[in-house]
């Protein structure tokens, strides 16, 4: 049987994630990944999975095993209102909806906000998951410019004057793929520009908590409240696998949001959410947290230290008060997907800069580093090995 002819014609802007593609090296024995932003899995609380596990079957037995309502898991929804009030938003259980995953939500938006050829706004470069979300809609995008404070605002204000821009897509804090900020004064001019010009923007929030350094900066949400979709997820601080992912959304989007979520998914995991609830409520974040920042803060020391030490002059990279990701940028001509293969040979892999731009041709000589998966010994090796990669291409070139 032919499948080819029964594929709908959007299936055509659906593609595989070229990361995950590329990176499926790194499953080779010997191979040092810089790549993926996988957490480490030794900031999982594995120790008191057990407890958490038998505080919620005595706690909700049956309930936590049952269908539940599709906006999500009520006692999750009500210790997410005192998670957000640290970061100074204040809103109801009843406005904060769970999604599998913030991929779920990025997928779920898409869905509920772009038809073909709408016009979505995006930093370059940006997260290349949201890309794939939106992606099977058609959207068009319109690239945004950024500086080493992240998005410049005059940029942003060039766009919406522009016009049709269906939503701004943001990710602020320590960025994927960059791992810049956006500081505060520039915070305060996105918020009054998406206020003027009765903007939507998508906030994505992912590593807010990851920080080593500095002031934590709010959420453009807290500044614009009426025009922001805030989203964000408990991967980074709890467990990837779990899928447990929220969003808070004026109330005319979440009414869409909910009917698209019943017809993907019903509702998100049960027993998951129960075992992040208790997780929040009893205070088990706030104990792990300082255990994962332990494990990063270091890890993002000996890369930023390994580049100065072995990088050529001619690099630049970001240095990030927290996340997961160092961003580099090398000269005018240094093709670092030609040079990704090259590490390879020599077990060592990151992901090329250029896949997460939508202007094609653009970002050729970036890369980003991930240091959350690897531990100290390995990170200065795989830069130590991907320093001299770069230096022989270079003379070659």
């Amino acid at each position: 049987m032919n499948f080819e002819n029964l594929l709908a014609p959007r299936t055509g802007n659906i593609k595989a994630s070229a990361i995950r593609e590329l990176l499926s090296v790194a499953k080779r024995p010997g191979m040092i990944s810089l790549g993926g932003g996988y957490p480490a899995p030794e900031s999982f609380p594995v120790d008191i999975l057990n407890e958490l596990t038998a505080k919620v079957l005595d706690k909700y037995g049956s309930k936590a095993l049952q269908y539940d309502a599709t906006e999500g898991f009520m006692p999750l929804r009500e210790a997410l209102t005192i998670y957000l009030q640290k970061k100074n938003i204040r809103v109801s259980a009843e406005n904060i909806l769970i999604t599998s995953g913030s991929q779920g939500f990025l997928d779920a938006i898409g869905k509920v906000l772009i038809s073909k050829g709408d016009r979505v706004a995006v930093e370059a470069p940006t997260y290349l998951g949201a890309l794939q979300a939106f992606n099977a809609y058609e959207a068009e995008y319109i690239r945004m410019d950024t500086d080493g404070k992240g998005l410049i605002p005059e940029s942003l204000e060039e766009t919406l004057q522009s016009g049709n821009i269906k939503f701004i897509y943001l990710v602020p804090t320590f960025q994927n793929p960059t791992g810049k900020t956006i500081p505060m004064e520039r915070r305060e001019k996105i918020a009054e520009i998406i206020r003027t010009h009765d903007a939507l923007l998508v906030e994505d929030d992912p590593y807010g908590d990851l920080r080593f350094r500095g002031t934590p900066v709010p959420p453009i949400k807290t500044l614009a409240p009426e025009n922001v979709i805030y989203t964000s997820t408990l991967s980074k601080v709890f467990a990837p696998g779990l899928r447990i992912g929220f969003f808070i959304a004026p109330e005319d989007i979440v009414k869409w949001m909910v009917r698209v979520k019943q017809g993907v998914d019903l509702h998100t995991s049960t027993f998951n959410q129960a075992l992040a609830a208790e997780y929040l409520s009893a205070g088990y974040l706030d104990k792990q947290m300082p255990k994962i920042i332990n494990i990063y803060q270091p890890r993002q020391k000996v890369m930023l230290h390994a580049l100065d030490k072995y990088f050529p002059d001619s690099f630049n990279w970001s240095k990030p008060d927290g996340g997961m990701f160092i961003w580099a940028e090398g000269p005018e001509g240094v093709d670092m997907e030609d040079i990704f293969f090259k590490a390879v040979e020599r077990n060592v892999v990151y992901v090329p800069g250029k896949f997460f731009f939508t202007k094609k041709g653009e970002g050729i000589e970036t890369l980003r580093l991930n240091y959350s998966n690897a531990d100290e010994e390995k990170i200065e090796k795989a830069i130590k090995i991907l320093s001299e990669v770069i230096k022989g291409e270079i003379r070659r070139s």
